[in-house]
């Protein structure tokens, strides 16, 4: 694929806010959740590879609006702790895309809407954090667009146990999200 191509899929694999510097107050309770969907996403995004389906970064821009994501990565890469582990699992690979967000959902003043659209996306696969406000955010956005989401409950990470479990419920039961693991998407089967 050339470098101004675009992928034409039904799906995609979006990853939220994974490549993060765990640096606000409550990041101690994320970061142990973190790093287990962080591993989980790893593999999704690999059998999303496989299959090719796109993988989408939407990382927050953490207030840096002279920012750009591969210096982010790098920069949390290079470093100690559970933000570094995540940056260094999840590194972007050559072909993935990649929107800047100034807010909490991925379609929020961002050019995801156009994206999916240009690459036909009807399907869409979600992990990162958190799942109780970036996840769930961007679930009820792309459900307000008709979007058939998957946010695979062992891809995603809440500050608590009691968190995660109420805004899956939330996903399952409002926003028609399906919760599986995300080897129930029959990816790892490629």
């Amino acid at each position: 694929m050339g470098e101004t191509e675009l992928p034409r899929s039904r799906r995609a694999l979006l990853l939220i806010d994974f490549i993060n510097p765990l640096d606000f107050p409550e990041a101690r309770d994320l970061a142990g959740p973190a790093l287990q969907a962080a591993k989980a996403a790893r593999q999704l995004a690999r059998a999303a590879r496989a299959q090719g389906i796109p993988v989408i970064y939407a990382n927050d821009n953490f207030g840096r609006w002279r920012s750009d994501f591969p210096t982010l990565v790098d920069r949390l890469a290079r470093g100690q702790g559970a933000s570094a582990t995540m940056a260094r699992l999840l590194r972007p690979h050559r072909n993935d895309l990649t929107v800047l967000k100034p807010m909490h959902s991925a379609f929020f003043g961002t050019p995801l809407d156009i994206l999916l659209d240009k690459i036909g996306v009807r399907s869409l696969v979600m992990a990162g954090l958190a799942t109780d406000i970036c996840i769930q955010l961007t679930a009820a956005d792309a459900f307000l667009r008709r979007l058939k989401v998957h946010a695979p409950e062992d891809c995603t990470a809440a500050e608590t146990q009691e968190k995660k479990a109420a805004a899956l419920a939330y996903l399952r039961d409002i926003l028609k999200c399906d919760t599986r693991p995300w080897r129930r998407l029959g990816w790892h089967r490629a």
